[in-house]
Order: structure tokens, then C-alpha cells, then sequence
């Protein structure tokens, strides 16, 4: 059968996923393109079809526009959409009339991908209000949430080192390529990866340690979990222009408004190099608060067991703030939270979040995880089998049927489907 869709994808995850896709809806007699930027985009990438793009960044934006008209396309499928090339790429296509279709990492966890139009957090379709998220979950049944499939975060380091390390050597045919993360430099992120890695089990162990001590104190605390400093969800999802910022943030506001018995636990993120050694910034911040006998700070341990015994949990963005939501957890967001919401997170002030954290609706929560699940989750992963393949054939399902991000809304029928889930 032949139709006329054409699919454009830009970089994805260092595996087979994005051509697996391809390959589907190319078999579904759509015309699909793959733009290659970098060597590591040609390794991975191993569509029906390839544009290698070695302009530079500035004439990039004319480029794809000018891409998009002449060829007809019909959709964008990137991962990320504030990744530079991408970030252009979708101005471009919202201008032009181009679907954008956005995967990442899942909100859900451990075996859920993002697959949502337009964007992410503050760019997100979801519902951001109580009302249409019960809305749209009172058509749904009830998200199952046993895990199906497994993933590798081994795999994906492989994945990330081939991709990375082609660039640095290799990246001869594509001089004019500039890297669309703000990690740094990969012979510098990946060692201080590495030489963490190789300490993480002691540093769990210390940390459930440190944890059941606390635990046996009966303290009162709050949790902070700290994201990634190069992660978009800081860089471009919250007020911070970088982590530090946001760390500085929480422990003046405990420093001031939280009771004096009170602690504050900040724990790493287990993805995190620590090339920023926040542990001294976290340390020196408390000493110069006056408060530094009452902050822990944890490189490791279970942020499950963090978050049951918590009076709250303070986030910028993270998805893990839905997991606390999930656990009966009073969370509090500083950033663009595709979650926060009256009745979900807290609406008021950090500095009065401390002596009035409230708990979830646990009604509303329900309905965010089935409305979530139902619509802009895919079951699966990006890296191991059978989970790639199950996740590419449910994404290539819904970008042909042009349900990304809509639930239980008959194909073709777009403008009922964003009435509900818009």
C-alpha cells in the first residue's frame, strides 16, 4: 500500500530503535529519511533512506525548512526536542505544518519510552489541570504496571562510547558538526563515568547504611534528589541556568523556613560523573547556612526507601517526583514538571512548602499514571531485545495512525483528539 506520510527522523539513541521504526513504516509504504549529522548518527542509523547533512549550525534552520517543503514531509520524529539541530528542526516543522513526534526516556519506569507530540514538560500536549486528566483517564482502564521487559544500562554505555568516541576520532567526514549535548568532552566525561561506576556498589552500600541509621533516629526530613547538571530538564525546563543554582535555591529556603529539627537528605543522581564535585558545593553550602548538622548528602542507597520515610520530596523536573507521587509522597517542583498540578504537587511558595507539605490525591494520581500510560507511553525499551522491538512496533503503530499522544481517538480524527488531550 502506498500513502503519502513522510517520516523524518533526526539523531536518536545510540541503538537500533529509530530504524526499526523507519523500517516498519517503510513497509507500510511511507517514505521515510534519516538525517546523519555526525559519525556516530551514520553507525546507528540504518533507515530506507539518508540525508548526510554537513552544513554548518547557522544555515541549518534554512536548511531543514526548506527540506520540509520541498519534500513533502509529514512528520519529525526526534529524541528530544531541545537537542540543537532538533530544536530548530521543530520550529521549523510546527511553521510548516510538520507532526512532531518527541521520544526520550519514559516518565514511567523501569519499562516505559516517551512518545508525545510536539515536546516535553512545559511543550507537552498532557493535560495541566485535575479536571482533563480525569478527563481523559475516565475512558481508560487501568494501567498495568507489571514490568514486561528489561533494558541494559550496559548496552546503552557501549552504545554511548561507540557513538561518542567515533566523533572524536573518526568525525572527519562531517567537520562541521556541533555536538547537541552540553555534556563535556569524552575523554574527559566518559573516565570520570567510568572511575564512578566502578565505585557504585560501595557507594550503595554506604548509602543504605547511612539510611538505616537515620531511619532508627526517627528524624523528620526531606528528600532532594539531584538531576543531571546537563540534562535540558534544568537547561531549558526550569528557572536555573544550571544545577548549582537550584541547589543554592532549596538549601536557603530550608535554611530559613524549615523547622529547626528538620533535615534535608540531597542525594546524587546515579547517572552523574560528579566532574562538579557537589558534594563539597552541597557541604559548604550547609556550613555557610548554619545548617550543616542537619544535611545529609548521599552518593548511593535506595531513593525508594529515601521517599517512604519523607515529609516531602523537593525537585526541579526529575520523573523521579512521580514515583514519590506514586509512594503517597508530598512533592514540590521548581522547574516545568509535566506532573505539577493543584492537587498532585505542591502550588505554593518553597519557603512555605517546609511546614505545609501535603500528600497527593491518590484519585488523581491513578488517573495521571493510566492517562500518562494510555497516551504518551510506549511499553519497552531502547537498547535489548524483546523490548526494542516491542517499543519500535508500538511507535511505528501510532505515528502512522497519527495517535502520538491520544487515546482511544480513531485515526484521522486529530481535531476530537486534541480537544482531549490537549
Amino acid at each position: 500500500m502506498k500513502t503519502d506520510k513522510h517520516f523524518v527522523f533526526l539523531q536518536g539513541m545510540p541503538s537500533g530503535f529509530f530504524s526499526k521504526i523507519a523500517h516498519e513504516l517503510s513497509a507500510r509504504g511511507c517514505r521515510v529519511t534519516g538525517f546523519n549529522f555526525c559519525t556516530g548518527d551514520l553507525i546507528f542509523w540504518r533507515g530506507p533512506a539518508t540525508v548526510n547533512y554537513r552544513g554548518s549550525f547557522a544555515n541549518w534552520p534554512d536548511f531543514i525548512a526548506d527540506y520540509f517543503d520541498k519534500n513533502k514531509v509529514t512528520d519529525l520524529v526526534v529524541l528530544g526536542d531541545q537537542r540543537g539541530y532538533h530544536k530548530q528542526a521543530v520550529e521549523a516543522a510546527l511553521k510548516s505544518g510538520v507532526r512532531v513526534s518527541v521520544t526520550d526516556f519514559g516518565y514511567l519506569r523501569p519499562d516505559w519510552l516517551t512518545l508525545e507530540r510536539d515536546g516535553k514538560s512545559a511543550n507537552s500536549r498532557f493535560p495541566k489541570d485535575a479536571e482533563g486528566v480525569f478527563k481523559l483517564a475516565a475512558t481508560l482502564p487501568k494501567a498495568d504496571l507489571g514490568r514486561r521487559y528489561a533494558d541494559s544500562f550496559w548496552k546503552m554505555a557501549r552504545g554511548d562510547l561507540l557513538y561518542s568516541f567515533s566523533n572524536v576520532f573518526c568525525g572527519w567526514p562531517y567537520p562541521r558538526y556541533r555536538p547537541s549535548d552540553e555534556r563535556a568532552h569524552p575523554l574527559v566525561y566518559f573516565p570520570a563515568m567510568g572511575w564512578r561506576l566502578l565505585r557504585a556498589k560501595g557507594h550503595k552500600r554506604s548509602g543504605d547504611k547511612k539510611m538505616q541509621a537515620l531511619l532508627e533516629r526517627k528524624s523528620r526530613y526531606f528528600v532532594f534528589p539531584l538531576q543531571l547538571d546537563h540534562d535540558y530538564q534544568i537547561i531549558a525546563y526550569s528557572p536555573f541556568e544550571n544545577l548549582g543554582e537550584g541547589i543554592r535555591t532549596v538549601l536557603e529556603s530550608f535554611a530559613a523556613h524549615a523547622e529547626s529539627g528538620t533535615r534535608l537528605l540531597v542525594k546524587v543522581h546515579p547517572w552523574d560523573p560528579c566532574l562538579k564535585n557537589w558534594k563539597k558545593l552541597v557541604m559548604r553550602l550547609a556550613r555557610d547556612l548554619g545548617i550543616e548538622d542537619r544535611v545529609d548528602y548521599f552518593d548511593g542507597g535506595d531513593l525508594d526507601a529515601m521517599i517512604m520515610g519523607a515529609a516531602g520530596m523537593i525537585t526541579v523536573n526529575s520523573t523521579s517526583g512521580i514515583r514519590a507521587l506514586q509512594l503517597g509522597c508530598p512533592v514540590k517542583t521548581l522547574g516545568d514538571a509535566i506532573y505539577d498540578m493543584p492537587g498532585l504537587t505542591s502550588q505554593n511558595a518553597l519557603d512555605d512548602y517546609w511546614g505545609d507539605a501535603r500528600p497527593p490525591d491518590p484519585a488523581l494520581v491513578d488517573a495521571l499514571i493510566n492517562a500518562m500510560a494510555a497516551t504518551i507511553q510506549i511499553r519497552g525499551g531502547f537498547f535489548i531485545e524483546p523490548g526494542m522491538s516491542a517499543a519500535a512496533h508500538a511507535a511505528a503503530e501510532r505515528l502512522y495512525n497519527e495517535t502520538v499522544g491520544l487515546a482511544g481517538i480513531p485515526a484521522g480524527d486529530e481535531t476530537e483528539g486534541l480537544k482531549t488531550a490537549s
